[in-house]
């Protein structure tokens, strides 16, 4: 089944053949958009198409939200300055110019554009109304999903709902922040009003669970605490549960389980690059990767180093024995290092997506962007805001419990919040939630210039080698820098962009 959905990056199909740059003209001597719907399996290729993007954007956004965290760091490699553009997310010295930055733009704008093309054709086509309920449904929620990761990461930016017929209008200002989110939240209520429940959906697909919590991400967002509250709970009965075994939640060979609502498809073993490669990055940089994964023949992970647990979420962890949590997510290595003045001394890696797989560098693993436990969680918070903190607690202790923690009893609300904020780091660590859970709670400054202090004050426990250290002006976070710029790519061909 999962085969499905993950043909996105096989069809890529001929109309969006320019998909590398969103404000392409489209070419006069291909299959356009005009011509090419005329029947269900046009528009069911087509919406497969609308999720294909989402594979560049999880491959690469633990660096611009995990990274930019107090959750991980990175290994300094002074050899391979390459890296720089990716350790300046962690160190807040992010440029305009940076690649990665102008992947997250580009990627979410090719699903925008392909969801207007779909939403603005598909009704001029006749064919069975479920099906077509089911496809819109999709496109509403990804397009939806494409602009929240936008206005969280940029802020302000140009509104985009019909396909771009002429040059001259693929110019747009950007749109007002709460614009922008009136419009995510009706899309996310029509996906939610239009698609089936995980029952009845292809594995792999958007399902109106997925388009609930979306909701209720949002709602949570913007402090909406009594509608988050509504969605969220309705997600409850939806037949979701946690899985009695952390670790289990991701096996490849256990995807889209019941606690999982809505993630990221990948595949290896084609011979079409439809794999995942994440879990290199994350490991440390070695000669042979093979002494970890177990698979042979390897090469040096040049790219690898990358998204290191800190010290400071190690101590987090309210018992590392007892959570079982603990040891899913975090391994530690020891031995040589082929860089220069590194030698590893139980170094920490993300375990959570290190799993049997037959190549290097290739694995099926798939990413969790929504969990039922990450439900719960939300909906102890907003029950909290609201000052319900005994209904919350149940919801909350599902969680620790399955953990294999005791139950909070905390009701006083603002240690409530604390203890929820937390619980929310624990669970899900290296999920790329930490970044965007400190910016919601108006502390990302505080936290990240404190943690820059003491990454500054003894790099050595932050991983640099010995007589490395962070570059000076590394730290400087200000409310303003909150969100990242626009990149130069697009502000300089569009005179509308502030």
């Amino acid at each position: 089944m999962k085969i499905n959905i993950i043909k996105a990056g096989i069809l890529l199909i001929t109309f969006c053949s320019c998909e590398a740059e969103f404000l392409d003209v489209m070419p006069e001597t291909e299959v356009v958009f005009d011509n090419y719907f005329e029947s269900e399996g046009d528009f069911d290729q087509a919406v497969t198409g609308v999720y294909a993007p989402l594979q560049d954007i999880y491959e690469q956004d633990w660096i611009l939200t995990e990274m930019r965290s107090d959750n991980t760091y990175f290994t300094f490699d002074g050899a391979n300055r390459g890296s720089k553009p990716i350790e300046d997310f962690a160190t807040f010295i992010v440029e305009n110019n940076n690649g990665n930055l102008e992947n997250k733009w580009s990627e979410n704008y090719i699903v925008i554009a392909r969801a207007n093309q779909i939403l603005n054709t598909i009704d001029d086509v006749d064919f069975d109304q479920t099906v077509k309920d089911n496809l819109k449904g999709q496109t509403h929620f990804l397009r939806a999903f494409a602009y929240f990761d936008l206005v969280k990461n940029f802020g302000a930016v140009p509104l985009f709902l019909k396909p771009v017929p002429s040059y001259d209008e693929t110019f747009k200002p950007q749109s007002s922040v709460s614009e922008i989110y009136d419009q995510i939240i009706s899309d996310a209520n029509a996906a939610a009003d239009l698609l089936p429940t995980k029952a009845d959906q292809d594995i792999g697909r958007a399902t109106s669970g997925a388009a609930y919590t979306l909701l209720g991400d949002i709602f949570r967002t913007l402090e909406l605490w009594t509608e988050a509250e509504a969605v969220l709970t309705s997600v409850t009965t939806m037949g979701y549960s946690l899985l009695p075994d952390y670790a289990d939640i991701f096996k490849p060979s256990n995807e889209n389980n019941n606690e999982r609502i809505f993630e990221i498809e990948f595949l290896a073993g084609t011979s079409h690059s439809l794999q995942s490669s994440f879990l290199y990055s994350f490991l440390p940089v070695l000669s042979d990767p093979s002494v970890i994964t177990g698979v042979s023949p390897a090469s040096i992970n040049n790219n690898g180093s990358f998204n290191v647990p800190t010290p400071d979420l190690i101590k987090a962890y309210e018992d590392p024995i007892k959570d079982e949590r603990f040891a899913a997510s975090i391994g530690f290595y020891s031995g040589p290092s082929p860089l220069v003045g590194v030698t590893y001394d139980q170094m920490p890696y993300i375990k959570k997506y290190l799993h049997p797989h037959a190549r290097y560098n290739e694995t099926d693993q798939n990413w969790p962007v929504y969990r039922y436990a990450e439900v719960l969680l939300t909906l102890a918070e907003s029950l909290n805001e609201q000052g319900k903190s005994s209904e919350a607690l149940p919801y909350l202790n599902q969680v620790r419990n399955r953990a294999g923690l005791d139950d909070t009893a905390i009701l006083n609300q603002s240690e409530l919040r604390d203890i929820i904020l937390h619980e929310r780091r624990i669970e899900l660590a290296f999920e790329n939630k930490r970044w965007n859970d400190l910016v919601r709670a108006d502390i990302a400054v505080e936290v990240m210039n404190d943690f820059g202090a003491k990454v500054k004050a003894d790099p050595e426990a932050y991983y640099y080698a010995p007589g490395n250290t962070p570059p000076s002006n590394s730290f400087e976070l200000t409310a303003d820098k909150l969100t990242y710029p626009i990149p130069i790519s697009e502000s300089r061909v569009n005179p509308e962009i502030d």
